[in-house]
């Protein structure tokens, strides 16, 4: 899978394309750092319009929001950039390890399973990482630069539990997020929702092979054909139910979240310490801190599909290997 970043012929696309997607990735998160200011200026300048009518000119206000029109253009911009060049870069990565199975295939056809591991499983593979990888690199860098800011901004105001300490804030979001990180882990590890992502395209695998032979073998009985689909169903259902669980529990959390910067703050607020503007820099510096922290929560369904899909195409893998159907090729 990995042969991406060892072959010459693919050395451009795999080194320099991250490269390029690392750096755009890091200008955009600069920029929505500059869309955070904005709500601190904008705001503050409602709440003094608010309170004394006149305060402001319309000129003022219409100039505030061209400047966030400006701000929101290069970030979408952006964003339509580095995702149509890391769609680019993936099918990149899939044609070099299509590559390597096509050289094979002779030989690793025989390993059951095989034609869905190079055309389905390969697809699976870059399609999940296009959305996950780009998210957790977008997330450790939110981190980096909203970290120090959320830190600036709550220096002397007063947080629920933790009083005037001044990691409050930081410790708050860390733990509420860690806990329910952990939480979800935990009760997907419960559940078994990996080993039933592999489990249920093992037997959708069989099903489709026994539809092919059928078609060219009329041998095939269709009572065969009947138990594998009541296996394919029966698989199906398990995991109708174990996801049932593991959603109410994830959902839960997740609603629970939309409240927990307003908890944290409710001493600042009920004692007026903060402006309107502080109080959504901060609202929002909250939370893209604990969305990031968040990551592997909210991802984690799709992190169940991507661990299936990697356990599959290793097994296919180290079994060309372990035949010695080819000498690898680098």
């Amino acid at each position: 899978m990995f042969r991406f970043f060892k072959i010459k012929k693919w050395f451009v696309w795999s080194w320099l394309g991250s490269l390029i997607i690392l750096s755009s990735l890091w200008v955009q998160v600069k920029i929505d750092v500059k869309i955070n200011e904005w709500f601190g200026v904008f705001y503050d300048m409602i709440q003094k319009a608010l309170a004394s009518p006149n305060a402001i000119t319309i000129e003022e206000y219409w100039s505030s929001l061209a400047s966030f029109i400006t701000l929101a253009g290069m970030y979408i911009a952006l964003y339509v950039a580095i995702s149509f060049f890391t769609a680019h870069y993936l099918f990149r990565w899939r044609t070099a390890m299509v590559e390597w199975y096509h050289s094979v295939y002779d030989s690793a056809g025989k390993i059951e399973g095989a034609s869905q591991r190079v055309q389905e499983d390969t697809i699976k593979f870059t399609r999940i990482m296009e959305g996950l990888g780009t998210s957790f690199v977008e997330s450790v860098m939110v981190l980096i630069q909203f970290v120090p800011i959320l830190f600036g901004l709550s220096v002397g105001i007063p947080i629920y539990f933790f009083g005037d300490w001044q990691y409050g804030l930081i410790t708050g979001a860390l733990i509420w997020t860690l806990g329910g990180t952990l939480f979800l882990i935990g009760l997907g590890w419960i559940l078994r929702l990996v080993g039933v992502e592999y489990d249920l395209q093992k037997k959708e695998a069989a099903y489709r092979k026994i539809l092919v032979i059928a078609e060219d073998d009329e041998s095939v009985r269709p009572k065969t054909i009947d138990e594998l689909f009541a296996d394919v169903r029966s698989i199906h259902f398990l995991s109708y139910i174990r996801y049932l669980y593991f959603n109410v529990g994830r959902m839960a959390y997740l609603q629970a979240n939309v409240l927990s910067a307003y908890v944290f703050l409710a001493p600042a607020i009920v004692a007026g310490v903060v402006t309107l503007g502080v109080m959504q820099q901060i609202i929002r510096a909250f939370g893209r801190v604990e969305g990031s922290m968040q990551y592997l929560l909210k991802a984690w369904p799709t992190i169940i599909e991507l661990a299936s899909v990697y356990k599959r195409l290793r097994e296919f893998e180290s079994q060309i290997n372990k035949d010695e159907f080819i000498d690898e090729k680098i």
